[in-house]
């Protein structure tokens, strides 16, 4: 199952270093029945288009780590992996920044270097807008319809796609 695992720069070398990703369980995000139910609603359930949400989904989760790690450099960070079905649980169908999400789902073991397809990052240009979106993302999952408007402005800003041996050249 291919899965969206948010970090930070700092995960993300810590990853590097490590050879894993952060113990388990781990927050993640996948394609999952609540996710199609969720964006059903836009009349469309096209798999490359579920999995985007996903990628988007935790591409949000990652601003909020970024809101808890302030020495970390202001970029979205997530990584894709393929795990076995038996290691994620689902846990969707929620509140945003919360367990219950729509396409949230938990590991219940550490995903191996070996394991990720990709790394998706911010460019550089982005670090203004991402450092306000992470100023305001507890705002707006509180339903701060101001500091909502500023997490959602993200969208408009693709992360870029890296291969993963290209980790040593982004940390």
């Amino acid at each position: 199952m291919r899965v969206y695992l948010p970090l930070t720069t700092s995960g993300l070398a810590r990853l590097r270093d490590t050879g894993e990703t952060a113990p388990a369980p781990l927050a993640a995000y996948a394609v999952t029945p609540a996710l199609r139910d969720w964006y059903a609603a836009g009349d469309s359930r096209d798999d490359e288009e579920l999995e985007y949400a996903a990628l988007g989904l935790a591409a949000e989760a990652s601003l909020r780590l970024l809101a808890a790690e302030p020495g970390a450099a202001r970029r979205r960070v997530v990584v894709a992996a393929e795990v076995a079905d038996g290691l994620v649980e689902d846990a969707s169908g929620g509140v945003a920044g919360e367990e219950g999400e729509p396409g949230g789902v938990r590991l219940t073991a550490p995903v191996p270097l070996r394991l990720l397809a990709a790394v998706h990052v911010d460019e550089a240009d982005a670090e203004t807008d991402v450092t306000a979106a992470a100023g305001v993302v507890a705002a707006a999952d509180r339903g701060d319809g101001d500091a909502r408007a500023v997490v959602d402005a993200l969208a408009d800003r693709d992360l870029l796609w890296y291969g993963v041996q290209e980790i040593d050249h982004l940390v």
